[in-house]
């Protein structure tokens, strides 16, 4: 366990970085500003400081040296909205350990705190870190479609071959991106996720590429794209078929060339990256649309590997099953429960339209709402069955003392199912929602909205 402070003027900010650490195990502080902070590490020294750049009381820069005079041993981690090459440079000058641009990503953010605890010597911390990030990206299985999948990875990974992976949604696509990275040369440096379903058109390329100040309304400064972030790593272009024609295109031309030019600028920028795709969608289908050009397809598509839905491996179930069950008791503090012979029979019979996710959801149903030592086949019938859920939903919303709060509150349930549909990934969700990502933000923290739930 290692002692972490928060330095941030937001307490949104805040408070997902603290459930995120503390769900790791660690022991978290907070400030809400500079002279906050300067006041905390007098009390109890950190050993790794995660500070904003920009905040009201004072600058994040100045905070940054002020805190290496008061806990010269603690590394510095800056976060910034508005990130630009000079100011990561002059944070590096003056101590910073890292530098990482919101919206901050969950995984980049452990490994830089794993990085950083291995720059102090805590093998401890290391050791834990390393083991709760690679549980949590396991591929689990042992059928043959599934061993062929994991033979694949393994044979592709050291190469710096790119990779398509096709799949359902909910089969794995990503654990598969991050193994190709986990194996590969790269795996001491970035894995850059862009999931291009849940960017708007105008926006996708100024995400790939970057953008220079004035470039478009709202370029307030310089930024560097998410090609530049992976330099020496792997980008991982989730649902590559969504992305629009013409960032298709200069996409291409940055796999022909090895460069990128950001959006108004004019020097081009060599970038040595290893790209990894997928998507739910048919590709031929999707060229045959002219959704989708033929000529990055067969740039994306050096390697093709393709993860089965789970109806086609149900002998995996079993398994998974327990692998999700063992993630609840070490990961959320439940009592160990087995499943009897006849739940697994029951699940392994059930089809999983929604595939590894949909199984992972209703097995932490299971744990939080039935009860007993063991999971019964009862159990199963009753936390898969519609019926059964609507009416536990009824009881549940007929509490409503208004009919403000019965909306507030149907509101809040909706929310919450498709968050767990989409297994909390909240950009997926306001795309599947239709709704601008910030204002789920807004809602998520409206409802006290949060993964542990």
């Amino acid at each position: 366990m290692a002692r972490l402070l928060i330095v941030d003027d937001e307490e949104s900010i805040r408070e997902v970085l603290r459930q995120l650490f503390e769900y790791e195990g660690h022991e978290v502080r907070e400030a809400a500003s500079g002279p906050a902070a300067l006041l905390a590490v007098e009390e109890e020294s950190p050993e790794v400081i995660f500070l904003d750049v920009k905040m009201r009381e004072m600058d994040g820069l100045e905070a940054l040296l002020r805190l290496k005079e008061k806990a010269p041993d603690a590394q510095v981690v800056m976060i910034s909205g508005h990130g630009t090459i000079d100011t990561a440079v002059e944070a590096t000058r003056r101590g910073a350990y890292d530098f990482l641009e919101k919206p901050l990503d969950s995984d980049r953010l452990l490994v830089t705190l794993r990085n950083a605890l291995e720059v102090k010597g805590l093998s401890a911390s290391v050791a834990q870190l390393r083991s709760e990030i690679e549980t949590r990206h396991e591929i689990v299985g042992q059928s043959d479609e599934i061993r062929k999948v994991l033979e694949r990875v393994e044979r592709v990974a050291p190469t710096d071959a790119r990779v398509l992976i096709t799949g359902e949604n909910g089969t794995g696509k990503e654990l598969v991106a991050r193994a190709v990275h986990r194996l590969s040369r790269r795996a001491h440096r970035s894995f850059v996720e862009v999931n291009c379903a849940a960017i708007p058109s105008e926006l996708i390329e100024s995400e790939l590429f970057g953008h220079v100040k004035g470039s478009f309304t709202g370029a307030i400064e310089d930024r560097i794209g998410k090609f530049e972030q992976a330099h020496e790593g792997t980008l991982f272009l989730d649902e590559v078929g969504d992305m629009a024609l013409p960032a298709q295109a200069k996409v291409l031309r940055a796999l022909q060339e090895g460069t990128v030019t950001r959006v108004g600028g004019q020097r081009s920028r060599r970038v040595d990256v290893r790209v990894v795709s997928a998507t739910n969608k048919d590709p031929e289908a999707e060229i045959e649309a002219g959704r989708l050009r033929e000529d990055l397809f067969y740039r994306l598509n050096v390697v093709p590997i393709h993860l089965p839905p789970l109806r086609d491996r149900r002998d995996d179930i079993p398994m998974l099953a327990r692998h999700f069950a063992a993630l609840m008791v070490s990961r959320d503090g439940f009592e160990p429960r087995e499943f009897t012979p006849e739940a697994v029979d029951r699940l392994r019979e059930m089809d999983w339209p929604g595939n590894v996710r949909e199984l992972r959801n209703a097995v932490e149903r299971l744990f939080v709402l039935s009860s007993g030592p063991e999971i019964t086949e009862e159990d199963v019938e009753q936390m898969t069955s519609p019926k059964v859920e609507a009416d536990q939903l009824g009881a549940e919303l007929f509490r409503s003392e208004s009919y403000a709060d019965f909306k507030e509150q149907m509101e809040r349930v909706f929310l919450l199912r498709k968050l767990r549909e989409q297994d909390w990934n909240v950009s997926e969700t306001a795309r599947v929602l239709d709704m601008p990502r910030s204002n789920l933000y807004k809602k998520m923290d409206k409802h006290g909205l949060a993964r542990d739930e």
